[in-house]
């Protein structure tokens, strides 16, 4: 392997602080970040500050579609779809990242069992649909068999005709149903991909996310290729269209995919009773017992 460009060692340097970004952003609110960047804690970037601002800007309207999509007893789905490595994960904890799980729910499915394999192809999927006032994002979902089970071979040239005959209307009836259905597939390139999987290899604290099959996928990249296409080909219809997210820049894609989110279902904010802190009730008899310093956890920070 040749060794590293200055090209290639800016973007190792620029993948590391967006990892720490994707940490920050678990925790740090909007005012905060202008105190870290004042202390010196943080990278005074433009673009970094500019993308958390927008974030954090998306979620709290993601904040008020949730309490609208639970108010008016709406039912969504989203599909993440697209290669691996190619964002979806981190898009979608995102949006779920302040939403209350009770709402908003991922569902991703492992490989199906032998009884799975036997039943209605959509039936594993069906078991998971909101109910309503709930939103499901699906970490990739019944597309599956357009994409990895085609390319490998899990499937046979039959099973894949009658999944392109039969998507349509199933989502057509989904639709029919009341549920909003929603598809996005993101985008990468081949360089893109090979310099993810890289940092995976490299990367103690990522390399559970790559598995065989994403190995073999870089092997199949062009016959994923030719999947791809057919697939948004044959299942892009008006009820349940293809949304393609340009993702080789991650926290781009994360913010166009939110933004495009919130302008597909109109939404409005919720009434909601003003909310008062009760007094604590006080006992005279009330005496606290101590806790057995044993059962502490040791305070190591």
């Amino acid at each position: 392997m040749s060794a590293p460009t200055h090209d290639d060692v800016n973007r190792i340097k620029n993948e590391i602080i967006d990892s720490f970004d994707e940490e920050l952003e678990l925790e740090m609110e909007e005012e905060r970040l202008d105190e870290l960047v004042a202390e010196g804690l943080s990278e005074p970037t433009i673009d970094r500050r500019v993308y958390f601002r927008e974030l954090f800007k998306l979620q709290h309207e993601l904040v008020r579609l949730q309490d609208w999509v639970h108010y008016k007893k709406l039912k969504v789905v989203l599909l993440f779809e697209g290669r691996d490595s190619a964002g979806k994960g981190g898009a979608i904890k995102r949006v779920t990242q302040r939403l209350n799980p009770r709402v908003c729910r991922v569902v991703a499915l492992p490989a199906p069992t032998e009884r799975e394999r036997s039943q209605w192809y959509f039936q594993r999927y069906v078991n998971h649909l909101p109910t309503a006032g709930e939103m499901v994002m699906f970490d990739r979902s019944w597309y599956n068999r357009a994409g990895v089970e085609r390319v490998m071979g899990f499937c046979s040239q039959e099973e894949l005709e009658e999944f392109f005959r039969s998507v349509p209307e199933f989502e057509r009836m989904l639709a029919r149903s009341g549920i909003i259905l929603l598809k996005y597939w993101f985008s990468i390139t081949d360089e893109e991909q090979e310099f993810r999987f890289r940092m995976r290899i490299n990367d103690p604290l990522k390399q559970w996310k790559l598995s065989p099959m994403d190995l073999q996928s870089r092997i199949h990249w062009e016959e994923y290729t030719k999947a791809k296409e057919e697939m948004l080909e044959r299942t892009h219809i008006p009820e349940a269209p293809w949304w393609v997210v340009q993702a080789v820049d991650k926290k781009k894609a994360r913010l166009n995919m939110i933004a495009h989110l919130l302008g597909q279902i109109p939404y409005e904010t919720v009434p909601k009773e003003q909310v008062v802190l009760p007094e604590r009730v006080r006992n005279s008899d009330y005496l606290r017992h101590p806790v057995p310093q044993e059962m502490y956890v040791p305070e190591i920070y």
